[in-house]
């Protein structure tokens, strides 16, 4: 029997900084929204017709494939300006993500391959089957699908040659597969156009409307924790990670296009090596932890398994802080100037001092995120172990930065 090749890693990416940072990280494909119709329309950076050209050829240097999300609510208003859309990012893209038949019938008209995104809910083989019938070469199953499920479709499209991607890491959504309401209803901000302002992640208040029968006292006011009603934790599979390529699938996909750099660096770092050891035979619960932890030290909510593992998910609602990173980014300054060939950075200290035995971050749209483990401070011909508010100085780094990189050190958030 023919061995499966390890499942694609496909990483988000909501700017330059971050796409570099998941090819240095090891992705195999990137996807990202181009102006507005995709689901970080407003979240995220995002990319522009005259930037899409440039990250489209920093991913094909690396091997790595670009797929645009087109994957938001299109009116009868909208369809001239996506197909527009659409023709200038042909070019530079290797598949369009989309949710809106009328979308997948323009990547069609040209010739564009498109993947049926998870708006479409796609949840059992036959819905599966059509899409593959109607040009679909790869289906984002609904995040609801248990594994069971999900290795049923993905055997059922193995015999008709249609991919089969999932979401394995990153926030989930309180409503199913994404299509919410409750943002356009609070703030008329559709999540559906990419505009969600995330309402569910918030603590809420209760107040009765009309006092108890008898009682002239004003009516009752319940402060409802943050998190503890709507807000769903945080999917990482790492746990049962070789599950999940077991059956099948063809992509993993990391949530995220609104996260920094270091986010992606981690995250997707961290299933890289995961997805490389279940490949080598080496995959272990022990090494599943420690990637959590990695994956822990970034940005995030409570960790839970979803809906893979059954419905309803066990202890799926994050009821406790929302940003549960075990550390955290506090801004340095800037990078003024590098030396290549000396492999030395110069930074400027703005805010927060650093000192030696630190771990520096260096981000911007071309370096991505270099980290930097401070063994020496210069000022001039000076050794300094520390660099405070208003200094400059030189550090060594492990790769090229650039003026005007953002420069962070990190902390325990403990």
């Amino acid at each position: 029997m023919k061995r499966r090749a390890p499942p694609e890693i496909l990483a988000p990416c909501g700017g330059m900084a971050q796409l570099q940072a998941a090819l240095d990280a090891g992705a195999d494909a990137v996807y990202l929204g181009l102006g507005d119709w995709n689901m970080r329309s407003a979240a995220a950076a995002n990319f522009s017709a005259k930037s899409l050209p440039v990250a489209s050829r920093r991913a094909r240097e690396r091997g790595a494939k670009v797929y645009l999300t087109l994957n938001s609510i299109v009116f009868d208003g909208d369809l001239r300006r996506v197909a527009r859309l659409l023709d200038r990012a042909a070019p530079h893209i290797d598949a369009a993500i989309v949710s809106d038949w009328a979308v997948a019938a323009a990547c069609r008209e040209r010739g564009v391959p498109w993947h049926a995104s998870t708006q479409m809910s796609c949840s059992n083989t036959e819905a599966a089957r059509f899409l593959a019938s109607q040009g679909a070469t790869r289906i984002v199953l609904a995040r609801e699908c248990t594994l069971a499920e999900i290795a049923r479709i993905c055997a059922a499209m193995r015999k008709i040659g249609v991919e089969i991607e999932v979401f394995v890491h990153g926030a989930q959504c309180v409503a199913v597969s994404g299509r919410c309401f409750m943002s356009h209803s609070a703030y008329g901000a559709s999540a559906s156009l990419g505009r969600c302002q995330q309402p569910c992640r918030r603590p809420f208040m209760i107040v009765r409307e009309e006092p108890a029968p008898g009682s002239e006292r004003n009516p009752a006011e319940f402060s409802v924790g943050p998190h503890a009603i709507f807000s769903a934790r945080d999917l990482c599979s790492l746990p049962f990670l070789d599950r999940i390529v077991a059956a099948g699938v063809a992509s993993l996909k990391i949530e995220g296009r609104a996260r920094p750099p270091e986010y992606v660096r981690e995250v997707i770092g961290a299933y890289r090596e995961a997805v490389d050891a279940i490949a080598a035979g080496n995959f272990s619960p022990e090494l599943a932890r420690a990637l959590q932890e990695r994956c822990a030290t970034v940005y995030h909510r409570s960790f839970g398994p979803g809906l893979m593992l059954g419905r309803p998910g066990a202890d799926q609602w994050a009821g406790d802080a929302e940003n549960l990173a075990t550390r955290v980014k506090r801004n340095v300054g800037v990078v003024e100037r590098d030396w290549p060939r000396a492999a030395v950075a110069q930074i400027r200290v703005q805010d927060r001092e650093f000192a030696i035995g630190d771990e520096l971050s260096i981000q911007g749209p071309i370096t991505g995120d270099v980290r930097v483990k401070v063994e020496s401070i210069r000022h001039d011909d000076e050794r300094w172990t520390r660099a405070r508010r208003g200094d400059w100085c030189t550090v060594p780094r492990p790769a090229r930065v650039r003026p005007g990189d953002r420069v962070f050190v990190f902390r325990s958030a403990f």
